[in-house]
C-alpha cells in the first residue's frame, strides 16, 4: 500500500472500521472473505480454527515451504486463534470473546450451532448489539438446508454454468470460487447494513441468513423477469452475447487474443468503421444491439478478418485512436506486467515472516479518507492465543490446560 500512500496521500488517516471486533469461526472461502474485507478496512479480526484441523484453506491449492499460499491472502490482516467450539470450555470462551464483539461470522450446517448451545438466541443474550453472520450452501431453512453447500453448487443451480460454454458444448463451471466471491462481497455488504442500521437505533444487532446460491442469481441480471414475462430461457452462446454486436474474443497474426465489446451503439459504429465495412451500419437491424446480435455471424467475420490480419500491437494502437473498446485477453503474469495494474498497486507487496515479500490482490477499492491497508499475510495456526485470550483473564496456566485438552 506504500505507493498508494504515496500517490494519494493516505498517511495517518484512520481506518473506516477501526474499532470494529469481527469473529471469524467460518471455513474455506465466502464467510472468512466477508471478513478479509472487514479486516482491510480496519476491522479487528480474530479467526478462529479447530485446534487441530484448522481452516482447510491453510492446505488448500499451492504452497511453498510448507505454507499454504491461498491461505496468505484469505486470512490476512486476521489474528490467528484456536478454539475447538464442540468442547463446553471452547464454548465459554467464545461467549467471553463475543461479550464485546460487533460481528460474528460462521458457515456450520444449520442447527450446529444450536447444538453446541450457541444458538443466536443465547449469543444475543450476552450481547444484544451482535450482528450473526449465517453463511450455508441453501439457506437456514427449506427442503435443502442440511444438504452441504459448496460454491460449485452454487454456480451450477444458479443458472451460470448453463448459459456458460459453447452452443454444442456441455454447461461450464468457472475455474475458480465464483460463487464463493460472490458471497463473501455480498456479505460484507450486508454485515456493512447491518452496522449502519445498528447505528441508526443506538443499538440492536441481528441475524443475517445468506445462502451461497442466492447472491450469484442476481448476477444473471434479467434472466427470471424474461423467463417471467416471456417464456424464454438464454442459452449458451460462447464467448458471444445475446444483448449486442460483435462482441468475441479475436486471435491477431501473431496469435494473441483480445476480447471487443461493443455495448454501444456508438461503438459498434466505430468498429465497423474501422474493420472496414461501414456500409453495414446503415442496415435496420444493426440500429440495435439485439438484432445486431442476430447477425453475428457476419459481423464476427468482418472483425475477426481484420484482426487476424494485423499483429496485437497494431490493433491496439487502432482501436485505441478509434475510440473503440478492446482489451488484451490476461493471464495472471500479463496482470502483474501491465502497467494500468501496476499504476493502481492491484498486485501490492507485503512483507511475511515465513515467505519473505510476497505478492497478492491489494484491497478492493482507494478510498481518500479512510484506506484499507494490508498489515500483515496470513499467520500459523495459534499464533495470536496467548494475545487475545490473556485479554480475557485467562492466565498462563489455564492456557496450558486448554492447550493439553484440546480445547485451544
Amino acid at each position: 500500500m506504500n505507493l498508494l500512500k504515496d500517490q494519494l496521500g493516505y498517511i495517518n488517516k484512520m481506518s473506516a472500521l477501526e474499532g470494529i471486533k469481527v469473529i471469524d469461526a467460518a471455513t474455506l472461502f465466502a464467510g472468512p472473505l466477508m471478513a478479509t474485507v472487514l479486516g482491510d478496512f480496519g476491522a479487528d479480526v480474530i479467526k478462529l480454527e479447530h485446534p487441530k484441523r484448522g481452516d482447510p484453506v491453510r492446505d488448500h491449492g499451492a504452497s511453498k515451504d510448507g505454507h499454504g499460499l491461498w491461505w496468505k491472502q484469505m486470512s490476512r490482516n486476521k489474528k490467528a486463534v484456536s478454539l475447538n467450539l464442540s468442547n463446553e470450555r471452547g464454548q465459554d470462551i467464545l461467549i467471553k470473546l463475543i461479550k464485546d464483539a460487533d460481528v460474528f461470522i460462521e458457515n456450520f450446517r444449520p442447527g450446529t450451532l444450536e447444538r453446541w448451545n450457541l444458538s443466536p438466541e443465547r449469543l444475543h443474550a450476552e450481547n444484544p448489539d451482535l450482528i450473526i453472520m449465517r453463511t450455508t450452501g441453501f439457506g437456514q431453512f427449506g427442503p435443502y438446508s442440511s444438504r452441504p453447500g459448496f460454491g460449485t453448487l452454487a454456480e451450477a443451480m444458479s443458472g451460470f454454468a448453463a448459459i456458460t460454454g459453447q452452443p454444442d458444448g456441455p454447461p461450464t463451471l468457472p475455474p475458480f470460487g465464483l460463487a464463493d466471491g460472490i458471497a463473501g462481497l455480498a456479505g460484507a455488504n450486508a454485515i456493512l447494513i447491518a452496522l449502519m442500521h445498528r447505528e441508526k437505533n443506538k443499538g440492536k444487532g441481528q441475524v443475517i441468513d445468506l445462502a451461497l446460491i442466492e447472491p450469484i442469481v442476481t448476477l444473471m441480471g434479467a434472466q427470471p423477469i424474461i423467463y417471467d414475462q416471456l417464456g424464454t430461457k438464454q442459452q449458451r452462446h460462447g464467448n458471444r452475447s445475446v444483448n449486442n454486436a460483435p462482441r468475441n474474443t479475436y486471435k491477431t497474426k501473431d496469435n494473441k487474443w483480445l476480447a471487443v465489446s461493443t455495448s454501444a451503439q456508438a461503438i459498434a459504429e466505430r468498429v465497423m468503421h474501422l474493420v472496414g465495412h461501414p456500409e453495414v451500419i446503415d442496415e435496420d437491424w444493426f440500429a440495435g444491439g439485439v438484432t445486431r446480435a442476430q447477425h453475428a455471424d457476419e459481423l464476427d467475420a468482418y472483425v475477426g478478418d481484420w484482426i487476424a490480419e494485423r499483429n496485437f500491437d497494431e490493433v491496439v494502437k487502432a482501436f485505441e485512436e478509434a475510440e473503440a473498446a478492446v482489451a488484451p485477453i490476461y493471464d495472471v503474469e500479463d496482470i502483474f506486467n501491465d502497467p494500468q495494474f501496476q499504476a493502481l498497486d492491484t498486485i501490492t507487496t507485503v512483507d511475511d515472516p515465513d515467505l519473505g515479500k510476497i505478492r497478492m490482490q491489494n484491497v478492493l477499492f482507494r478510498m481518500s479518507d479512510t484506506p484499507g491497508e494490508i498489515k500483515w499475510a496470513g499467520k500459523p495456526r495459534g499464533t495470536d492465543n496467548k494475545e487475545v485470550f490473556s485479554a480475557l483473564g485467562i492466565d498462563d496456566d489455564e492456557l496450558t490446560s486448554l492447550k493439553d485438552e484440546g480445547v485451544i
